[in-house]
């Protein structure tokens, strides 16, 4: 129900545009998030939206760099990044959660996408 796409090999400073394609429910009125997850590591928030884009939220570690859209007559969640980082390496989830309260805790989601790898090389 959730497609993440747009991932790849960039080197360092380059750029990226991650897409997530909702299907099967009415998402437009959940809170989209971003999430990624590095080898040995933890799951940690990126970023999220809430349903109309009045809200949005980003990780400090990516603040200024990455920007969280969506267009809901297309049921799709973009993330924009730029100026990517060696330590931006990881796989990105899209994920949808019915509340915005507590939205950078993975846990609250209840739908999530299969992932797509992000690699930056100096």
């Amino acid at each position: 129900q959730l497609q993440a796409s747009g991932g790849g090999l960039v080197q360092a400073g380059g750029s990226l545009r991650l897409s997530c394609a909702a299907s099967g429910r009415a998402f437009s009125r959940y809170v989209m998030g971003w999430f990624r997850q590095a080898p040995g590591k933890e799951r940690e928030f990126v970023s999220a939206i809430n349903w109309n884009a009045g809200s949005k939220d980003y990780a400090d570690s990516v603040k200024g760099r990455f920007t969280i859209s969506r267009d809901n007559a297309k049921n799709m969640v973009y993330l924009q990044m730029k100026d990517l980082k060696l330590e931006d390496t990881a796989v990105y989830y899209c994920a949808a959660a019915s509340e915005w309260v507590y939205h950078t805790r993975y846990q609250i989601y209840a739908y999530w996408g299969q992932g797509t790898q992000v690699t930056v090389s100096s």
